[in-house]
Order: C-alpha cells, then sequence, then structure tokens
C-alpha cells in the first residue's frame, strides 16, 4: 500500500496547502491577522496533533479520517455565524472546504472497510 498512501497523502498535502491562502485571504478581507506561524497554528488547532511514534498505514488512514470528520465538523458549526451576519463568502468558503473535507473522509473510511 505503500505507493498508493503516498500518492493519496501527497495529493492531501498539495490540496490542504493550496486552501491555506483563500482562508487567510478570508481572514484578511475580515479585517484580522491571519496566523502565519507553525506556532500561531498550533495554537489554533482543534485537530490533535498525529503521535510522534511510528504508525502503521492504517493507523495513519484513520487519524487522518478523524481529522477530516472534526474540521467537517467544525465547518458545520460556523454556518450559522456565517449567515446571521450575512457573510456569503464565508459561507461560499465553508462550503468549499465542506466539501473536500467530508468527501476526503469518505474515501478514507473506504479504506478502512473490511
Amino acid at each position: 500500500m505503500f505507493n498508493t498512501l503516498h500518492n493519496m497523502f501527497m495529493l492531501q498535502y498539495t490540496e490542504l496547502w493550496n486552501a491555506v491562502d483563500p482562508v487567510a485571504e478570508r481572514i484578511r478581507a475580515l479585517g484580522h491577522p491571519a496566523p502565519g506561524s507553525y506556532a500561531q497554528f498550533g495554537t489554533l488547532a482543534s485537530v490533535p496533533d498525529a503521535p510522534a511514534t511510528p504508525l502503521k498505514a492504517l493507523e495513519m488512514v484513520h487519524i487522518l479520517v478523524e481529522g477530516h470528520e472534526a474540521v467537517a465538523r467544525t465547518a458545520r458549526k460556523l454556518f450559522p455565524l456565517a449567515n446571521q451576519a450575512d457573510d456569503q463568502p464565508t459561507a461560499d468558503l465553508l462550503t468549499q472546504r465542506l466539501t473536500v473535507h467530508e468527501q476526503t473522509a469518505w474515501m478514507l473510511r473506504s479504506l478502512l472497510e473490511e
């Protein structure tokens, strides 16, 4: 599974890396400073860091599923705030991120099915 998972992880990493800029731009457009350091990201993170010990392939997949599901739950909780503020650009960004995270979690869960 190494090559398959390696390629899948690379696609996820690239997708998440490319999502950082639109999220940061939205934060700035709302008049707030966007976090920019690993230390800042760490203090704001709601998804726990992966264990430092070596993991088996399916353990990594399970951790990713949990992370994507947590991000999807957070995005869903933000919709009422965006709607209350009449903030369609933020709601649109949430929809885009929610789509990615729910679809990725579903694909990853399919790898864990026996």
